[in-house]
């Protein structure tokens, strides 16, 4: 399962309606590719649509969908929203990341 914090919402939220979706009925898919200097990356976007192999998951009222071959990546994952000094956007805490980079975007196993 992937957790949504209550500051990600309210940005998912902001975010997907500024972009033409709507956070009721509209997905966040979440997922991994390869890539970053530790080897993997975070993808996250909004998307109307289910896939076949999706798993979907609701967590404080956000409706996320994430490809089979990413969820193993991203079990127990909290998606949260950082607004500090030292930066402004997504946060994945992903506790099956062994080692990740400065910057947050990209992680190894």
């Amino acid at each position: 399962m992937i957790k949504v914090s209550d500051t990600a919402k309210k940005k998912i939220i902001d975010l997907m309606t500024d972009d033409g979706f709507d956070a009721a009925h509209d997905y966040v898919r979440v997922g991994v590719k390869s890539g970053g200097c530790s080897g993997l990356s975070y993808d996250l976007k909004f998307d109307k649509t289910k896939g076949d192999d999706d798993k979907i998951f609701v967590d404080n009222d956000i409706q996320i969908a994430v490809e089979k071959k990413s969820f193993l990546y991203l079990a127990g994952t909290i998606l949260e929203f950082s607004g500090g000094l030292n930066g402004k956007g997504f946060v994945f805490n992903n506790p099956n990341a062994s080692r990740t980079c400065g910057c947050g975007e990209s992680f190894s196993l």
